[in-house]
């Protein structure tokens, strides 16, 4: 929900049993019993593809065995008789064993070995996956590697990017990794909140849900006063008692506004201070001019945004195309904020955006990528103001099929500012005084033109997912008022549907050019997750057919069968959870969801650094002037495309678990009361039961749920009881009761007040084949249930 970039590290010629680092550093790798031209056995590829990621591709698998003609055919089967059993798994356009680590990998340095040399572990792992791999790093001679240029230097607390290697000392870590660059210094520190303890010094109470306490001695407070949030170093680790801890920073009162958001900023390491060179970089900016640029300030290009929005990036207009060869076809133009004439390659700003990747959302605040006088002000698209963006102008037929499309750099002045509710009024047949005047020649046409795109958006028939999107709404002092669903506008669906056509019309525009960018891809289910769910949806009655040539609209098809039944919000989940994560990579795969074969992002450079590449791409290679991609940026863009979508991935975490603390804070007042939920995950140990009226969600421990052998079916995703027959399944309405709230972990844990149901004869069944082996769980009498979410 993967990704491996081109490898440059091993030279042509290498024999298949010698692959590893070029170089000196390289480790030894025992060879493989490998007979050129013969295909494989199952264990030698599955070794072949561990000790050799960076060469995983079927391509490279092919290559390093010397296959040809129907070998390379029987390999493609293997390799996909193997994905399907769960031993490989994609990862962008390579394969690996699951649960192991892509060639390029974002590492946070946390420790020393016995032997003095540096541990890191990934950044961003998932909790499915247990515990976090540790990863030997190797630090190069100061003159870089084979003497070549400088090498990257990095040291306890530091993030970096590394190249990975399988280790050659099965004793030790299972990887060894290649410093590629230092992303950021010093995130050793921890945070949690300081609590005063009698005679002086004090505790720190963890923030995160695995933290521990620790001991801080009255010399090492730093001034902390009970219940501030604080940033701390381990003083002192031993094999005795909790670990000793030095103060190194006050953040604030952990009951202010906005601590809540500080917790996961600091706790993710993201970046929300702008260095004093960059807020001078952009301080110092001017107004663009008209060099290079067409002028469009007289079209009526107007910004439809949330109400809240501060920065305003796109901009929209369409009309009939009054081409006779295009009978009913229709012209949308979209213009997007030229963040690129601001924010030139390795400048502070640049340097500054890459690190933060994105802009960051909390519900009480916003980390932006660029500093306000370039979002806010330079490149928001400000009604009645001159600011420079690029455009693209498509023409659809009456079909809705893109026939055509230019790129432009304008000047552009935005004739209006609207919200989505209030374009949707106008439409709607309530227009205010500022849409009264622009319904007919403005409104209605681009309502029109989306009628139009809708007609090839339905035949193309993306992922339609059913997941209404929960919004935080805040008092006045940052604590949480309510919990709302947003209605879906056909104003949302307008801009979504032209953001997404003016994205494909940059991707197909730069590999017509041959110029090299980031794409957003996305990669179909895995073999192994489309079993799980075919297993899940048989339970349903509900068949998925077999095959690696899934399509989004297969999909759309099971979707379809559970509309309307009680199992829809539950096939929606499952679907959802079957799917990969989309990424930026420089090689194009594709995006499965919306059954696109080109597609860049292009529409939000404010807020995108991905997006910002694509700008620079397309300036460079259209001729348009200042501000061009640069060779450096061409050659890095592996590494680039590493790095913001492990971004991406962290900010996603920051703005979860600021909304689940949010959640914990609001209803930790209200232990011991009932609520309505439904069951939104099963495990081995236990329940997620999730609250729809808060958008929140907590963990009901399998200890709590009564005196049966409980046991687990992956299946169907069930719990039930062996004797009773009754449990709970994915899906299923309950009530629970709150047993636990921790806000500053964001974790709830409830009690089941409900009774299980009667399991359906397929779950039965799954018991009196005997087959508990694949997970059944019994309560422990006695034993304390697990807090919070596992």
């Amino acid at each position: 929900m993967s990704r491996i970039p081109r490898d440059r590290t091993n030279p042509a010629g290498k024999r298949p049993g010698k692959i590893g680092r070029a170089g000196k550093d390289a480790p030894a790798v025992e060879p493989l019993n490998i007979v050129h031209g013969a295909l494989p056995s199952r264990e030698v590829i599955l070794r072949f593809i561990a000790d050799h990621p960076q060469k995983a591709s079927k391509r490279e698998l092919a290559k390093a065995f010397g296959l040809k003609g129907d070998n390379r055919v029987e390999l493609k089967h293997m390799l996909q008789e193997l994905e399907q059993e769960g031993m490989l798994q994609k990862n962008r356009k390579s394969l690996i064993r699951p649960g192991a680590l892509p060639p390029v990998t974002v590492l946070d340095i946390t420790t020393r070995d016995k032997d003095g040399d540096l541990i890191g572990r990934p950044a961003e792992w998932p909790e499915d996956q247990g515990v976090a791999p540790a990863v030997s790093i190797r630090q190069q001679s100061p003159a870089g590697r084979q003497g070549k240029g400088k090498a990257p230097v990095a040291g306890l607390g530091d993030r970096i990017l590394a190249k990975i290697f399988p280790a050659v000392d099965r004793g030790g870590p299972a990887y060894t990794a290649r410093i590629i660059k230092v992303i950021d210094r010093r995130r050793g520190a921890s945070m949690g909140v300081f609590r005063t303890a009698p005679g002086g010094g004090g505790r720190l109470l963890p923030i995160e849900r695995r933290g521990e306490e620790m001991v801080i001695d009255p010399d090492f407070t730093g001034g902390a006063t009970d219940g501030d949030l604080v940033e701390v170093e381990i003083a002192r680790l031993g094999r005795f008692g909790l670990p000793r801890a030095k103060v190194l920073s006050v953040v604030g009162s952990v009951g202010s506004e906005k601590a809540i958001s500080m917790i996961a900023i600091h706790a993710h390491g993201i970046p929300h201070v702008f260095p004093p060179a960059v807020i001078a970089e952009a301080d110092a900016a001017k107004p663009a001019g008209m060099s290079h640029r067409e002028d469009w300030r007289d079209v009526p290009l107007i910004t439809i945004d949330p109400a809240d929005a501060k920065d305003h990036d796109d901009a929209v207009y369409a009309e009939l195309d009054p081409s006779p060869d295009n009978p009913g076809g229709v012209i949308v133009t979209v213009a997007i904020a030229d963040v690129s004439w601001y924010v030139r390659p390795n400048s502070p700003l640049d340097r500054e955006a890459l690190k933060r990747g994105n802009s960051v959302y909390f519900p009480d605040r916003v980390v932006p990528m660029l500093p306000e006088r370039i979002s806010n002000d330079l490149c928001s698209l400000k009604e009645g103001v001159d600011r420079p963006a690029l455009a693209v102008r498509m023409s659809f037929s009456g079909e809705g099929r893109k026939i055509g499309h230019t790129f432009h750099r304008i000047m552009m002045k935005s004739a209006a500012k609207l919200s989505y509710q209030q374009a949707q009024a106008a439409i709607d047949g309530k227009p205010d005084d500022q849409t009264g005047p622009m319904l007919e020649p403005i409104l209605k046409p681009l309502w029109h033109a989306y009628e139009v795109m809708k007609r090839g958006r339905d035949r193309r028939q993306p992922l339609e997912l059913d997941m209404p999107e929960r919004k935080i709404l805040l008092k006045p002092d940052g604590t949480v008022d309510r919990v709302v669903v947003p209605p879906r506008l056909d104003a949302h669906k307008l801009i979504e549907e032209m953001m997404i056509q003016a994205n494909v019309c940059a991707a197909e525009t730069l590999e017509k050019k041959r110029q090299p960018l980031i794409y957003r891809i996305h990669d179909g289910p895995t073999l192994a997750k489309q079993e799980i769910l075919r297993e899940f949806l048989a339970t349903l009655g509900i068949s998925l057919a077999k095959g690696g040539n899934m399509r989004a609209n297969n999909f759309n098809g099971i979707l379809a069968k559970a509309d309307g039944t009680p199992h829809q919000t539950m096939v929606n989940e499952m679907v959802l959870r079957s799917q990969s994560q989309a990424i930026y990579g420089p090689e194009n795969i594709g995006h499965f969801g919306l059954n696109l074969m080109k597609y860049a992002h292009f529409t939000s450079p404010i807020r995108r650094y991905a997006d910002l590449i694509v700008h620079r791409a397309l300036v460079g290679s259209l001729g348009f002037g200042e501000g061009g991609i640069t060779p450096d940026e061409e050659a890095a863009l592996d590494d680039i495309a590493a790095e913001i979508s492990t971004f991406e991935r962290r900010a996603m975490a920051a703005e979860r678990e600021t909304v689940d603390r949010l959640i914990a804070h609001h209803l930790s007042g209200r232990v011991g009361e009932e609520f309505a939920g439904r069951v939104s995950g099963v495990t081995k140990s236990g329940l997620f039961v999730a609250l729809p009226d808060y958008g929140a969600d907590g963990f009901v421990p399998i200890s709590t749920l009564g005196t049966d052998y409980f046991i687990y079916d992956e299946a169907h995703q069930a719990l039930s009881g062996e004797r009773t027959g009754l449990g709970y399944r994915l899906g299923d309405s309950v009530t629970v009761k709150l047993a636990e709230a921790i806000p500053l972990a964001g974790a709830l844990r409830f009690e089941m007040i409900s009774e299980g149901r009667e399991m359906p004869a397929a779950v039965r069944s799954f018991h009196k084949a005997g087959r508990r082996d694949r997970g059944q769980v019994r309560k422990k009498p006695g034993t304390r249930p697990p807090r919070g979410r596992h």
